[in-house]
C-alpha cells in the first residue's frame, strides 16, 4: 500500500484538559462539550487526556469499565464524536481488558473523521513514585504495553505516547520521523511542577517536531491533584499555547513549512551516529 504524501497546508489541532471524576457520564459530558468547542474553533485533530473517562476513587475502579476492542460505551462515544465533528480524535487513554486477572491495559485509540478506529497504542512505561505520603504504582493494576504506535495524518506521521513515556527518549527515536508527537497525561502535581514542561520541550527539540500534550489538571474527587499545563510546542521548542489548570483546551496549528525550515537550518536528525 502506497504511503499518503503529507499535505503542506497548515493543520489545526487542539488538546483537551479535564479534571476527570469517577463517574463516566460526567466525563462524557465534559469531553463532548470541550471537543465541540475545539471543533467550533476549527480544530481538525483533537487529543483527549489520559484517564479521561474515569479517575476512580481507588485504582481498581477502572477495572469495572474496561472494554474489549471494538465494543463498549467509551469506544462508541469516541467513534461517534469523531464522526459527528469530522475530526481526527486521539482518545487519551481508556482501560482495555488484559490477559492478566485484576489488571487492564492503558490504551490510546485513534479515530479518523469517519469514526473508524485506525490505530492503537498500549502504554509501555508504567509510573511509580513514592515521596512522603504520596505514592503511586501503576503496575499494580495495569499491564505493560509492548509495541510503539503511530498513524498517518494529512500533515504527516503522528507518534503516540502516554504520560510517563515522556521520560524515555528512546521511545520517540523508535517511532521514527514524526511531524507531531502526542502526550495524553495525568502527571502528578509534584512531578509535573518539576519536570513536565522541560521534558515536553526537550522531546520537541530533539525530534524536531510538534508536541501536543493533553493533561488532567486540577483536584480530583479522589483527592489526587494533577499538574495540568496542557500545551502545544513547536519544533524549535517554543510553547505556542498553554492552559495551566482546570477544564478547557489549547489550540494551534501544525505548519509543515516551519517544521521543514527548522530541519533544513539545523539538520540534527541527519547527523545522528548511534
Amino acid at each position: 500500500m502506497s504511503q499518503q504524501i503529507p499535505s503542506s497546508a497548515s493543520f489545526n489541532v487542539a488538546a483537551i484538559q479535564m479534571v476527570s471524576t469517577p463517574v463516566l457520564e460526567e466525563n462524557f459530558n465534559t469531553a463532548r462539550r470541550l471537543v465541540a468547542e475545539a471543533a467550533g474553533q476549527g480544530a481538525q485533530l483533537v487529543l483527549l487526556p489520559e484517564y479521561w473517562p474515569i479517575m476512580g476513587m481507588v485504582d481498581t475502579d477502572k477495572l469495572t469499565c474496561a472494554e474489549i476492542l471494538g465494543e463498549g460505551p467509551i469506544q462508541a462515544f469516541m467513534a461517534q464524536l469523531a464522526k459527528e465533528y469530522g475530526i481526527w480524535l486521539i482518545g487519551g487513554t481508556l482501560p482495555m481488558i488484559a490477559d492478566e486477572v485484576g489488571k487492564v491495559l492503558n490504551t490510546t485509540l485513534v479515530y479518523d473523521p469517519a469514526g473508524r478506529q485506525i490505530s492503537r497504542y498500549d502504554k509501555i512505561h508504567l509510573f511509580s513514585f513514592s515521596k512522603g505520603e504520596e505514592s503511586y504504582d501503576e503496575a499494580r493494576t495495569i499491564v505493560y504495553g509492548k509495541e510503539t504506535g503511530s498513524f498517518q495524518a494529512p500533515f504527516g506521521k503522528v507518534g503516540l505516547s502516554v504520560c510517563y513515556d515522556l521520560r524515555f527518549p528512546e521511545l520517540y527515536r523508535a517511532l521514527g520521523d514524526c511531524a507531531l508527537i502526542v502526550v495524553p497525561a495525568a502527571f502528578t502535581y509534584t512531578t509535573g511542577k518539576a519536570h513536565w514542561e522541560i521534558l515536553l520541550r526537550a522531546r520537541a527539540v530533539e525530534n524536531q517536531c510538534y508536541v501536543l500534550a493533553a493533561a488532567q489538571g486540577g483536584k480530583h474527587p479522589n483527592g489526587r491533584r494533577t499538574w495540568g499545563h496542557s500545551m502545544l510546542i513547536d519544533p524549535w521548542g517554543e510553547i505556542k499555547s498553554v492552559l495551566t489548570e482546570g477544564e478547557g483546551l489549547v489550540s494551534g496549528s501544525i505548519d509543515p513549512h516551519f517544521l521543514k525550515g527548522v530541519r533544513d537550518s539545523l539538520p540534527a536528525l541527519l547527523h545522528r551516529k548511534l
